[in-house]
């Protein structure tokens, strides 16, 4: 994980910056705001530039009032939206200038909806407690019968101030709140928030250790991808297919838990490498055994005529809009974007030349395209565990990573969700100043509507189940 470039721009220079990154190939990941210890404020701009071994950053001094990049990155929505409420910084122009995670107040509605009017028309406010274990979150939808006209997500009504935690913290600290931001991608975070320490403190973590940790984020990938794949199976109200679904994730989660102790991977990964090795022996076999189970249980689906049915051109989401909204992971895989760190921005172990990853992707875009997209991946991870094992090297698992006072880089890892990023800004004293997270879901959830509008009540629960999103990662 290399520290990022920089570059540091004027305000009146940022609106053709971002023009000309459009027309050049690259792409605009995120912002976020910076306050020094004077109160003045510094936007940063994350930028991927193909072929580069990290990220570029754009740093720009922030005036009360900034220029929205959202007619040129319609991405940038949720970035600029969360930084006014956050930090108080106006952007002009923005087309969608309501609140995003601060309450609404009787001047600035949260939620937007068309100007439609009809006898038949009616809102529903949808949430947040909803049926079962599901996360909070509140849904307003304007609909007809059973066309919905539009659809708002309301997700930070749980705001937990994850980020703000990290403030003060040491940097071994860090590792545990990273692993906590969105419980079922630890290991994702983990890998990125050690990313970041390392390139700040300029740390040469060995290569066992990065081994290693491609076999824990596969392992990651597999159980969410195979509990994916149940979630949806159940929308599609085959039971049954739920049902093994959840029990091949467990299963996975079951081997998981011996090759490093914990079922959701965590407290193994640290700054500089590996708390302790993983518990390797008999772990291919294991997971050996269950590619007959999988591959029998897809095909069931597959030759499932109602669960075809239910998710072909259900919530299709055509490439351009993927690509100007931001979508990321299998989501944007699903629709012909060619996107995934482990191949565009190649880190850890994945830049050896027998883990290279070859991004599986669909040009469909719709519910069952996404659903391949993962399962695609699914025998992949498989893959690259095998591969992993069988060349993993000696040495050892961890190098010092002394904190280096007023340092700051960037970390990243491609989850089961999609591009994960860390940036953490420590102090004069070597702790945790400023950590941002740039989670998947929090891209995915901006994109989701989309797919929405225009559809109809019988499919909602299918198109956002498969989206694989968690509320978690987003409202931070």
């Amino acid at each position: 994980m290399n520290a990022p470039g920089e570059c540091q721009l004027r305000v009146e220079d940022l609106q053709p910056a971002a023009e000309k990154l459009h027309d050049s190939g690259a792409r605009m990941i995120m912002l976020y705001p910076v306050r020094s210890a004077d109160g003045t404020i510094e936007l940063r701009y994350v930028v991927s530039v193909p072929g580069a071994a990290g990220f570029t950053q754009w740093r720009v001094r922030a005036e009360p009032e900034m220029p929205s990049l959202v007619p040129v990155w319609p991405l940038l929505s949720w970035y600029e939206r969360e930084a006014q409420d956050t930090h108080g910084i106006r952007f002009a122009g923005h087309p969608e200038p309501e609140p995003l995670i601060a309450p609404p107040d009787a001047t600035m509605p949260s939620r937007r909806l068309p100007d439609v009017e009809g006898d038949q028309l009616q809102v529903l406010p949808f949430g947040p407690v909803r049926a079962g274990i599901v996360e909070s979150a509140e849904f307003t939808f304007l609909y007809m019968g059973e066309a919905i006209v539009h659809y708002v997500p309301h997700l930070f009504l749980k705001h937990r101030g994850m980020e703000a935690r990290f403030a003060g913290r040491d940097i071994e600290t860090g590792t545990i709140l990273a692993e906590r931001v969105s419980g079922v991608g630890s290991a994702a975070h983990a890998i990125a928030y050690a990313g970041a320490i390392e390139a700040a403190c300029r740390c040469t973590v060995p290569d066992r250790a990065f081994y290693q940790r491609v076999i824990i984020a596969e392992l990651e990938r597999l159980y969410n991808h195979l509990h994916y794949l149940g979630h949806l199976a159940d929308t599609t109200t085959l039971k049954v297919g739920h049902a093994e679904g959840s029990l091949l994730s467990e299963r996975v989660k079951q081997i998981a838990a011996r090759a490093t102790g914990s079922r959701f991977l965590r407290g193994v990964i640290g700054p500089g490498g590996l708390r302790r090795d993983l518990a390797l022996d008999g772990l291919v076999d294991a997971l050996d055994a269950l590619r007959e189970p999988i591959r029998r249980y897809i095909d069931r689906l597959d030759r499932s005529g109602s669960y075809f049915d239910r998710l072909a051109t259900t919530g299709k989401l055509p490439r351009e809009i993927a690509f100007d909204q931001g979508a990321t992971g299998p989501v944007a895989r699903a629709s012909g974007l060619v996107r995934d760190l482990r191949h565009d921005h190649p880190y850890g172990a994945y830049r050896d030349a027998s883990l290279t990853v070859t991004p599986a992707t669909h040009d469909d875009g719709d519910a069952y395209a996404r659903a391949q997209v993962r399962i695609a991946e699914i025998r992949a991870s498989l893959d690259l565990i095998a591969r992993a094992v069988a060349d993993l090297p000696g040495g050892p698992i961890r190098a010092d990573c002394t904190p280096v006072p007023g340092a700051e880089a960037l970390g990243f890892a491609e989850s089961p969700r999609g591009t994960l990023i860390y940036a953490v800004h420590l102090d004069q004293a070597g702790r945790l100043d400023r950590v941002k997270v740039k989670s998947p879901s929090f891209s995915n959830w901006r994109v989701f509507p989309f797919t929405v509008h225009g559809t109809n009540m019988m499919d909602y629960a299918i198109n956002e189940a498969s989206f694989g999103m968690t509320i978690a990662g987003c409202a931070r």
